[in-house]
């Protein structure tokens, strides 16, 4: 997992292989099953890599309902950020979409990496950056955009393996329900009809 880390980190920032090994080091490795827990709601947060597969950040309604805030695939990082900064318990869950392999750091040890690489701390501040944008962007097409327009976005736009995403969580994402999604779907499969 390390080259994998190693090629991100540097292809986002300058910073040194032994300073890429120091940030590693302080990690946990491991291997998650489909389906498996990454986090659970009343657990605090720590910080996720994802070298390998697909998780997705969700929150469970009172009535069991699953509501999918956020994927992460390869490159990706993925937490409760509320939970990550106030080391209070979640209130979302983190789970396997398919066979994933992670890297894992308890907030006091990335805090320490972050006190003490300057260049570490400058990337995370520019990923946390792009992941506020994004996140305000995802808000007002949630708001203003048609469940096809909705559809069209994601699977044109945005940096989501969509095809390796069930369909019922993509409609879930999109806060639409299956029904909706698979009506929106076939109707842009059908060819237009010429207007007379």
């Amino acid at each position: 997992m390390f080259e994998v880390f190693e090629k991100y980190i540097q292809a986002q920032s300058q910073i040194s292989r032994e300073q890429i090994k120091l940030i590693y080091s302080f990690s946990k490795e491991r291997t998650i099953n489909k389906n498996e827990f990454v986090l659970r709601e009343g657990e605090v947060s720590p910080t996720h890599f994802v070298a390998k597969g697909l998780l997705r950040l969700c929150q469970i309604d009172t009535g069991g309902n699953e509501h999918i805030l956020k994927f992460a695939h390869e490159n990706r990082w993925i937490s409760d950020r509320e939970s990550y900064l106030n080391n209070s318990p979640s209130t979302l869950n983190i789970r396997a979409i398919e066979d994933s392999y992670i890297l894992v750091w308890k907030k006091s040890d990335f805090d320490h990496l972050l006190n003490e690489l300057p260049l570490f701390r400058q990337l995370m501040r520019y990923l946390s950056a792009k992941n506020q944008i994004a996140n305000q962007n995802r808000l007002y097409k949630s708001i203003s955009l048609s469940a096809e327009e909705k559809y069209i976005d994601i699977i044109t736009n945005q940096p989501i393996p969509y095809e390796r995403v069930p369909l019922h969580m993509i409609a879930s994402y999109l806060g639409l329900s299956r029904e909706t999604l698979s009506r929106v779907r076939k109707n842009l499969a059908q060819p237009k009809q010429p207007s007379l």
